[in-house]
């Protein structure tokens, strides 16, 4: 089983992609992540170009989504909500509507920030946009604040408790994956 995990955070050394990271090790056995690296080059959404075909690095998305048994998004938060990057992104998935990539895709939304809330906001704003596009999205949220001393030496995250949390998350992510799988064969 695979699940796609995408970064709403575009920096080199993000918390999130460390955050996605730390998912991988803890997912049952027989599953795994793959992480999504190409929002930087999708182009911002705009329906004049979202034709037959799309732009490559849309298709690649849009692929990559639809390839997956699920998808686990790790946000950061700007302003108090979604970063541009990741709402482009979302947008670009979401069509052609309503039969897009994401729509019944089991996915999970978790989140890392540096200040002491860990993107909870941003993770509602996803959760939101996801249940507009028809995405089976987890009811669940895990908030990583102050991400930049929240991970050990080796990717995991330093606290027991978030380490059982992302784990006990991933693992309803891989179940509804799993159901939904069966459920399309």
């Amino acid at each position: 089983m695979r699940i796609l995990g995408l970064s709403g955070s575009l920096r080199r050394d993000s918390h999130n992609t460390s955050l996605l990271r730390a998912a991988a090790m803890s997912l049952p056995s027989g599953v795994e992540l793959e992480l999504f690296d190409g929002l930087s080059d999708l182009p911002h959404y705009n329906a004049d170009i979202d034709a037959d075909p799309a732009p490559e690095s849309v298709a690649r998305l849009r692929e990559a989504i639809a390839g997956a048994d699920g998808v686990l998004i790790a946000t950061p938060e700007f302003n108090g909500s979604i970063p541009g990057a990741l709402k482009n992104a979302l947008d670009w998935a979401s069509r052609p509507f309503p039969d897009n990539a994401l729509r019944g895709m089991p996915v999970a939304v978790v989140g890392a920030s540096t200040g002491l809330f860990g993107a909870v906001w941003a993770q509602a704003d996803v959760r939101k946009v996801l249940e507009t596009i028809g995405a089976d999205v987890i009811d669940s949220e895990l908030p990583v604040g102050q991400a930049h001393i929240a991970f050990g030496d080796h990717g995991h995250l330093a606290d027991a408790g978030m380490r059982d949390a992302l784990e006990g998350l991933v693992a309803v992510l891989a179940t509804r994956a799993g159901a939904a799988e069966v459920m399309a064969t």
